[in-house]
């Protein structure tokens, strides 16, 4: 039996791919939706020593990296030291907080099987490293977004709090900071993961295109896009509701200064006609 190992890191919210290529030489533009794979020479000359043919360095537009068969620590040290000097926000000493080990077998069964650990398949294929990296990567990315949910849940908790203890009145500054978070976090995981779109490889390929959406429903990706979808509309809702009574309370704050100027004015009206005021 023949492997390939893999290990996926979740680090950021996004990495400026075109910056690493044109600092490693490689005349393409990317898009969003592709990865930057470095081998060979490129990944040589950042890690500073010698690689053998089949490792390789994915690196995902939303901030996930996935290192194939490097079992050395140095030498993943040494790679996402390179990424943080394009990103700074990157934290190296918890890199392993949002991370996945996955690997491939091949050439001894001529069943297919997925699990928790590894897929096995009858042969190698060109697209399996790439299509396993992309679904290791989304998922790991999935887990921090799915941290933030919770975050962004115990700040409305708090929220929610105030208003049973009958403190109605939310600052503007706070609604929007809260809505921006939940934006945000909207954006992240909904948007940017780009769930729903498939490599370019599974349009040209049926097998690849096979074996990717077998990948995708073992790791659950399209369940879990779609909870994390219907929270964040439910986070919306909440939002709405928060902004509904903070502006009714202004409403009628704002209402009751005008019924106090008219009395104020029927008052001084009164009196200038009763002659105390002139």
């Amino acid at each position: 039996m023949k492997e390939m190992t893999f290990k996926a890191f979740a680090l950021t919210n996004e990495i400026d791919l075109n910056k690493i290529a044109i600092h490693c030489g490689i005349p393409k533009k990317f898009t969003w939706e592709q990865p930057l794979i470095l081998k060979g020479d490129i990944l040589e000359s950042i890690l500073q020593h010698q690689v053998e043919e089949s490792q390789q360095v994915l690196v995902f537009s939303f901030g996930s990296i996935v290192f194939i068969n490097h079992s050395r620590p140095q030498a993943i040290i040494a790679f996402l030291r390179y990424i943080k000097t394009f990103e700074p926000e990157i934290d190296i000493a918890n890199a392993d907080r949002y991370s996945d080990d996955y690997s491939l077998h091949y050439g001894e069964k001529e069943s297919f099987e997925l699990t928790d650990e590894y897929v096995e398949v009858p042969e190698y294929e060109h697209f399996h490293p790439e299509l396993i990296s992309t679904v290791l990567a989304k998922s790991v990315a999935f887990e921090k977004v799915e941290e933030q949910l919770g975050k962004i849940n115990d700040k409305l908790e708090t929220v929610i709090e105030r208003l049973e203890k009958g403190k109605l009145r939310i600052g503007n500054k706070e609604l929007a900071r809260t809505t921006a978070i939940i934006l945000r976090y909207e954006y992240n995981s909904l948007a940017y993961i780009m769930i729903l779109d498939k490599p370019d490889i599974t349009w040209s390929s049926s097998h690849a295109s096979e074996f990717y959406d077998k990948m995708l429903e073992f790791f659950e990706l399209n369940d879990r896009y779609k909870i994390l979808k219907n929270k964040t509309e439910f986070l919306h809702h909440i939002i709405e509701g928060f902004s509904t009574i903070s502006h009714s309370i202004r409403g009628l704050f704002v209402e009751w200064i005008i019924v106090i100027l008219i009395v104020i004015e029927v008052i001084l009206t009164v009196l200038q006609i009763a002659g105390v005021l002139p």
